[in-house]
């Protein structure tokens, strides 16, 4: 039994609650406020205050995965309603435990209030009151009830109870029976809780002696002051109500944003899969408009980029074609007409079999030729290495004077490595050279030489022939282009043409300088180091001698 205070030198019986618990007895965890709006949301278990729960969506079968617009958005909504449940949960238990500390704060004020009256115990004329009953009555005459509060004076009369209540008009009509008020008053602790019709009531009490008192005896009177959190409930029913109701406004907006959104920022990649569907090879010329320098545009630019090799390998396939068609009907008309019209005469069918070899010989060498071509925009055609150009040069001057009876003079030489392809550029070289053999005579002069810069490795072939007119000099680069009066003699035509593409695979250029009468030189001019190196280390000399 705890000491009690008497009134005018009295005591309470039982400690005044300085901290009550946030939730007492077997009921719910409600909680309550008096003094501002009220915040709380219902138990855990109660169909009125149950947060909505989120539902997964039933599984269902497809027959192709959703696009892209639709798996942004669901991911967006997704997010968006894991945050608003998180932020609803996380509100709830704020007002929870607001709720819970403002009870706490009204009761222990309450409750103090009152002990500090009673150990005065005097009146308003300064009189000792003595007595517990007279001591409640003088102390609820003036107090006033915060809201949803109830303040009562409990007294053990013999005929029971005698219970003065001083309610607020808001819990004014709560029943409180003297059953209730019996378990509080029987309870041994300080503080609780008790069910009502109205809900739970949380209540903290401070007994009473009589002056006389003995110390051991038992308290006679008490001081309850109850608080009614349903009403406070309600209101936080209705304040998550809201807050999920503008969330889920929020989340059917944010939903449409990122459905208009996704796709203005999808559009250019829709336009790339349409443009992709309409391909086709007889129409290759169709280029997406490129805007900005974000992803989309990059993306862009590279589609743009394969149609551009598409549209080259197309065309590079298609000239293929119209050049063979066009280059090989000569031969095959040629040795179809001479067998057509072989005699019995011996002379003049070794005559036919010796025009129709030449003929087939020449076209094996223009479809070799045009598989050549053919295979030059392939990335894989040329093979670059660090190659040695003086050793280079010397093997290319072997074979040249092998060709035909010419005076061939190597008239200079490169020192220094290069990064080139050894196989493609001797076959360029002796294209060059087999083109002045055929402008030129027995005896006649031709020089080859090579050298090497720092950024450049050159080789050329320089005859003695007719040389090449300034309006030809672009055109005889061509496939199936021939000199002014060279007809079949002169070959197919695709000699230069296979130059040109071995330097534009090195990345380089095939050149001319002539002037007519007086010969013509033709070379190459070749990266002599990878397109990524910055410089050259000391393995790598350069320079020429002649």
């Amino acid at each position: 039994m705890t000491e009690p205070v008497r009134p005018g030198g009295t005591r309470t019986v039982g400690p005044v609650p300085d901290d009550i618990p946030a939730s007492a007895g077997p009921g719910p965890g409600f909680a309550g406020a008096a003094d501002s709006p009220a915040e709380a949301a219902r138990p855990d278990g109660d169909p009125r205050g149950a947060e909505p729960a989120a539902v997964p969506p039933a599984s269902a079968a497809r027959r192709r995965g959703p696009s892209a617009r639709v798996r942004i958005m669901a991911w967006l909504v997704l997010v968006m309603a894991s945050g608003l449940i998180t932020i609803v949960l996380v509100v709830r238990q704020l007002l929870l435990n607001d709720i819970d500390q403002r009870v706490m704060r009204v009761l222990n004020q309450e409750s103090q209030e009152y002990a500090a009256f009673a150990a005065v115990g005097r009146d308003r004329a300064g009189a000792v009151v003595t007595d517990p009953a007279e001591l409640l009555d003088l102390y609820l005459g003036a107090q006033y009830p915060d809201e949803y509060e109830t303040l009562i004076g409990i007294v053990d009369a013999p005929g029971g109870l005698d219970a003065v209540k001083q309610p607020h008009e808001s819990v004014r009509d709560v029943a409180l029976s003297d059953e209730l008020l019996r378990s509080v008053v029987e309870d041994p602790a300080a503080s609780g809780t008790a069910v009502t019709e109205e809900g739970e009531l949380r209540w903290a009490k401070v007994g009473t002696l009589p002056v006389d008192a003995a110390e051991s005896e038992a308290a006679a009177a008490w001081f309850v002051t109850g608080y009614l959190v349903e009403p406070s409930r309600r209101q936080a029913d209705d304040t998550l109500r809201a807050l999920t109701l503008v969330g889920a406004g929020a989340l059917l907006s944010g939903a449409g944003v990122c459905w208009l959104v996704a796709g203005q920022i999808l559009a250019p990649v829709r336009q790339v899969r349409l443009a992709a569907a309409a391909l086709t090879e007889r129409d290759l010329t169709h280029r997406l408009p490129v805007h900005g320098r974000d992803d989309i545009a990059a993306l862009t630019e590279q589609f743009n980029a394969m149609l551009d090799r598409l549209e080259r390998a197309f065309r590079t396939q298609r000239e293929f074609l119209d050049d063979a068609s066009h280059e090989l009907r000569t031969p095959i008309t040629i040795v179809r007409g001479h067998l057509e019209l072989l005699g019995d005469d011996p002379a003049e069918r070794a005559e036919a079999i010796r025009v129709c070899t030449d003929e087939l010989d020449r076209m094996s060498r223009m479809v070799d030729d045009l598989l050549l071509l053919a295979r030059s925009e392939q990335p894989d055609f040329v093979t670059p290495a660090w190659v040695s150009v003086p050793e280079l040069s010397s093997d290319i001057d072997i074979k040249l004077r092998s060709l035909a009876d010419r005076r061939w003079h190597l008239e200079a030489i490169g020192e220094g490595e290069a990064w080139l392809d050894p196989q493609r550029v001797t076959q360029a070289v002796l294209q060059l050279a087999q083109n002045a053999v055929s402008h030129s005579g027995p005896g006649d002069i031709v020089r080859f030489g090579s050298a090497l810069t720092e950024d450049t490795a050159s080789f050329w072939i320089t005859d003695t022939g007719p040389g090449v007119r300034p309006e030809d000099a672009e055109r005889i680069f061509r496939r199936f282009s021939r000199g002014p009066g060279e007809g079949r003699v002169g070959g197919a035509g695709l000699g230069l043409a296979i130059v040109t593409a071995i330097a534009d695979a090195h990345h380089g250029r095939a050149h001319l300088v002539s002037r007519p009468g007086e010969g013509a030189t033709f070379g190459l001019a070749l990266p002599a180091r990878p397109a990524e190196e910055d410089g050259v280390d000391g393995h790598h000399d350069e320079g020429g001698r002649t």
